[in-house]
């Protein structure tokens, strides 16, 4: 049985505009792969809130989180309307998706994929679960989130991920990207209780 606690998680999205590269003075999140399980065949149902599904009874299993965020250019300029895509696997580290053969449970009360805007000040909001880990052939994968998030200035696809993640160190993508090891806030999620928020920014496409 899964825990039901509800955290907060703060984070900053600085993009890279074509035409302020000169100007940057946020740090930019690594640009990466859309990843195997890009949804194929997303439900109807693609809001904000991934926990429940239009017409179900249940609420998705898993510690509920909401993920808080603002898309910003590097000058700290907000990106309004950026269309936002998030998906991800469920609290048993399973995606809902055809591909996915981990034999983990699929959760038929987790959406799994939400499609929104940044509103006027760049902001965001979804209401989700804490994804579990899950096998891969290139190793376990640590816990994490799939945005792509795209504007007028750029495409960016990348994860998060959640600070104090044991399998953090060992995840292979997380440690091949150079960026991340030297600055760990570009993509770690922090609860607002435990020290504040993390910055998460991007690259032009």
């Amino acid at each position: 049985m899964f825990d039901r606690r509800s955290v907060i998680v703060g984070l900053t999205v600085a993009t890279m505009a074509r035409s302020g590269r000169a100007a940057a003075a946020l740090p930019v999140t690594p640009q990466e792969m859309l990843g195997p399980f890009y949804p194929a065949h997303p439900l109807p149902d693609h809001d904000l809130d991934l926990t429940r599904i239009r017409g179900h009874s249940g609420q998705a299993r898993g510690e509920i989180i909401e993920i808080v965020g603002r898309v910003l250019q590097p000058n700290g300029r907000p990106v309004q309307h950026a269309a936002i895509e998030v998906w991800q696997a469920n609290a048993a580290g399973k995606y809902r998706h055809p591909d996915d053969m981990n034999p983990a449970p699929l959760d038929p009360d987790f959406q799994g994929f939400a499609r929104l805007a940044s509103g006027a000040d760049g902001g965001f909001r979804i209401l989700t679960v804490k994804p579990g880990s899950y096998p891969a052939p290139i190793g376990i994968r640590t816990p994490h989130v799939h945005f792509e998030i795209r504007s007028r200035e750029f495409t960016l696809a990348t994860q998060i991920y959640f600070s104090g993640e044991p399998l953090n160190a060992a995840d292979p993508l997380l440690a091949s990207m150079p960026a991340r090891r030297l600055n760990p806030a570009l993509v770690m999620a922090h609860e607002p209780d435990r020290g504040g928020r993390s910055d998460f920014a991007g690259m032009p496409s």
